[in-house]
């Protein structure tokens, strides 16, 4: 027995990484939240709040800052953990260390956009846990996009901190939100987050100790896991992106292309995405922004995040992949925003091809690697392997057996069948939907 184990301490509480009043209605739900290894082995139980009527938890498991993996456990009818099934799964996890220390320039000031619109709840919450933030200064725009009411702006004024200010960008569309806040943003570093996510409260430190490390990182992105897995839809969708299970911290170059990589510098689940990411203000002001022709709110529904990523890439920057820089984001539970997510990633991703098509000195790169792209459709456009990555229904399934199952019945199964032809066609009409984009947005 180790000495951190003959020790024990009093029981040790985890609230949910997105709290819900609402008991869980599907059998195969599970409780989701975050746990420090080292905490969880010295006490003498461990309760999840919250957890009543669920029967399964998935847990993320830390080492202080740094992230071990995710675990998944039973849970009782009270709300705990079996002590002996949670120290198994704990101890068999990889062990982690402390990366060096961040020899270069502090980024000092960080400024936080999220982007909304007409999602006051959500953009609250959002809101609340950014400016819980474990970072000494930062300041916080959020971004009104297009709103048909006045909700948004309510919410932005109820909050008492000259930390958060509200903008109005009246044209839709993301990037043209993003935009706008870069405009404003006083930070070395920009860091951008959709409005249904939580941030963790070390998300800030964790950005700046990356662009610390590497003088050359230009574009940070982080981990981005599931904050509930209530619904079938939701587990579905977690089990097929890839950037909800980044671990390993990564550094990627152009200049030294990674050889499990194949279609890189197009690897675009690799490196992560638009809900958890970053840059330096001044290369983002250097290439110019977000592409105001892509991304939701125009023709093109997406595409957005995959282009500034090569773009960084294709730049000479670095763009660095920081697992312990985590946010949370809910996933749209129902069937019909599945199918609404898979055309959109689709439409993006024919559109994001299209202007690189459109461009000599990437379209060779894309010619080139067409073939392995083509393979990788219908992962909802995060392919990139790794488990569940253009999958189907039933292969997604069997892969989470091994944790306790989660029950499906037959009309989910004929909502999810046809996602890949439903991704697939979209693509192929996303290189005309581009066109029309660009030509609103002259």
């Amino acid at each position: 027995m180790t000495d951190h184990q003959a020790t024990t301490t009093p029981v040790l509480m985890i609230a949910p990484a997105m709290p819900s009043p609402d008991a869980p209605t599907w059998a195969g739900a599970a409780w989701v939240g975050a746990i420090d290894r080292q905490e969880a082995l010295a006490a003498s139980a461990v309760e999840l709040a919250g957890a009543e009527g669920f029967r399964r938890a998935r847990l993320l498991v830390r080492d202080g800052r740094e992230v071990a993996g995710f675990v998944d456990v039973t849970v009782d009818a009270g709300g705990d953990v079996d002590p002996a099934e949670l120290g198994a799964a704990l101890r068999a996890l990889r062990t982690t260390s402390l990366p060096s220390a961040p020899s270069g320039a502090p980024v000092g000031r960080i400024s936080v956009v999220i982007g909304t619109r007409d999602r006051p709840d959500d953009v609250r919450r959002c809101v609340r846990s950014v400016l819980a933030s474990a970072h000494d200064d930062f300041e916080v725009f959020v971004v009104d996009n297009a709103p048909t009411t006045s909700a948004t702006r309510d919410v932005v004024a109820s909050f008492d901190d000259p930390r958060l200010h509200y903008v109005l960008e009246a044209r839709p569309g993301v990037s043209r939100a993003r935009n706008a806040g870069l405009a404003l943003a006083s930070g070395a570093v920009v860091a951008f987050v959709d409005d249904d996510v939580v941030v963790d409260r070390s998300w800030l430190a964790a950005l700046a100790d990356a662009y610390a490390r590497d003088a050359d990182v230009v574009c940070v992105t982080g981990l981005v896991p599931s904050g509930e897995l209530r619904t079938p839809t939701q587990r579905y969708f977690d089990e097929r992106v890839t950037w909800a299970r980044n671990l390993e911290r990564r550094v990627f170059r152009t200049s030294a292309p990674p050889a499990d990589l194949p279609l890189f510098p197009f690897s675009v689940g690799a490196f992560g995405t638009g809900a958890n990411m970053s840059l330096r203000r001044s290369a983002a002001i250097a290439l110019g922004g977000f592409d105001v022709a892509l991304g939701p709110g125009t023709p093109a529904r997406a595409g957005e995040d995959p282009d500034l990523f090569t773009r960084v890439l294709f730049s000479g920057g670095a763009l660095a992949v920081e697992p312990s820089a985590v946010v949370w984001h809910k996933h749209r539970p129902d069937r019909e925003a599945l199918r609404s997510q898979a055309l959109g990633y689709g439409t993006g991703l024919g559109a994001w091809v299209a202007k690189l098509m459109l461009r000599p000195s990437t379209a060779f790169a894309v010619l080139r690697r067409a073939v392995g792209a083509l393979r990788q459709l219908g992962a909802l456009g995060q392919g990139g392997g790794g488990a569940g990555a253009g999958a189907g229904v039933d292969q997604v399934s069997a892969a989470v057996d091994a944790m306790g199952g989660w029950p499906v019945d037959d009309a989910f199964r004929d909502a999810t069948a046809g996602l890949k032809r439903i991704e697939l066609v979209a693509a192929l009409g996303g290189p005309l939907r581009y066109l029309r984009a660009r030509r609103a947005a002259r």
